[in-house]
């Protein structure tokens, strides 16, 4: 498929899943009224919170999946979480992990996420993902009749080592779920998703919650898809709703024809 429309679901995540599920089936009706192929939510969709994150974890066949599966075949379109917390049966921890369902209900990619937010910002930010989430370890691709998609989440965004893996083994397309908070985003959101479209000659899509969080901190919104050039083709307004794009693959083809930069890689010490 040459051309892909995007629905992007910018939201305010609480702690009430089936609120965030209501939400979410909402928007995914708006985007597929407006000819959607696939909607993307940001990381957190169906729960946001520092408390009782074990407790609302499920498996993939748990109710949060299953209703998102429910969803897809209605709108007749791929839905990507975003991601949610799964359950860890050989663990006491978690994991952040990115679904992506086809529009017959069927999981086609899971990811979860690599590099943990252990961050601490005195006075703005102390967060320690990894105290509760276990990390992935595998870099993920899909390939279907749109063509070759990449996962990331959130924090692997600071991480162009990851990036460049998706590339080498054929995204055109690499999805950035996140709840990037203000104070960062306002400064590093955009740039680090615009480096990471010109690196790699893809398109970005960066999915972020918006606005006051359960934690009592605010996202920073402004969800955006970046073309391969590294321009941004479409941007949230700052509020909770959605966004539709268009992307092009023959444009990033001819993209990658004019500046092949990915052809010269060297190896060297």
């Amino acid at each position: 498929m040459q051309k892909i429309r995007i629905g992007l679901g910018q939201i305010n995540t609480k702690d009430d899943i089936e609120k965030n599920l209501e939400t979410i089936q909402a928007i995914t009706e708006q985007c597929a009224v407006e000819g959607a192929n696939i909607v993307i939510f940001p990381e957190c969709s169906t729960y946001l919170s520092d408390e009782n994150m074990i407790e609302h974890a499920e498996s993939l066949d748990g109710n949060i999946i299953n209703t998102l599966k429910k969803i897809a075949q209605k709108n007749n379109v791929y839905i990507h979480n975003g991601s949610f917390l799964e359950k860890n049966e050989f663990d006491e921890k978690v994991y952040n992990t990115s679904v992506l369902i086809n529009p017959t209900g069927e999981i086609e990619a899971i990811y979860r996420k690599i590099h943990l937010f252990d961050v601490e910002i005195p006075g703005v930010v102390n967060e320690k993902e990894s105290d509760v989430v276990k990390n992935g370890h595998e870099a993920v691709n899909t390939i279907n009749e749109m063509g070759n998609f990449g996962f990331s989440i959130c924090y692997d965004l600071r991480f162009p080592e990851l990036f460049r893996r998706l590339t080498e083994k054929g995204a055109k397309l690499i999805f950035v779920p996140a709840a990037f908070t203000l104070y960062t985003g306002k400064d590093h959101w955009e740039v680090l998703l615009r480096s990471r479209a010109i690196e790699n000659q893809v398109y970005i899509v960066g999915v972020n919650q918006f606005g006051e969080r359960p934690i009592g901190k605010s996202s920073y919104g402004n969800s955006m898809v970046v073309d391969p050039w590294g321009v941004v083709i479409a941007r949230a307004q700052e509020k909770v709703g959605y966004l539709i794009a268009d992307v092009d693959m023959t444009y990033l083809e001819n993209t990658r024809k004019t500046l092949p930069c990915l052809t010269h890689k060297r190896d060297f010490i």
